[in-house]
């Protein structure tokens, strides 16, 4: 089944600089010509392939010191179709603020 198209960005233009990266925190399912080293990857309960996660919940691909893609240039197709301060973006970021989220890994 393809993936939907990349939604629009808004106006706002928030950008990855100020945000809390929280997208790199929200399980990727890899497609079959997604090319992922192995090791940043793991099968779900469900039995999906899907990016690494550490213990702290962050996507394993994620730089923690620069806050940035170590794979940037590789990403996977998911990740390439989530556009910054897009519909799902700024759902993301909202979903993140909400004082549950804080007691999320």
């Amino acid at each position: 089944m393809p993936l939907p198209a990349p939604m629009a960005a808004s106006t706002h233009k928030n950008s990855c600089q100020r945000c809390a990266a929280v997208c790199c925190r929200l399980i990727v399912v890899l497609m079959p010509e997604d090319r992922i080293p192995a090791h940043l990857t793991t099968t779900s309960p469900e039995g999906l392939l899907v990016m690494a996660r550490g213990e702290d919940g962050w996507c394993t691909a994620l730089d923690p010191l620069r806050m940035n893609c170590t794979i940037y240039d590789q990403r996977p197709d998911t990740c390439r179709r989530f556009v910054m301060d897009g519909t799902y973006c700024r759902a993301a970021r909202k979903d993140y603020q909400q004082p549950q989220a804080a007691l999320l890994p």
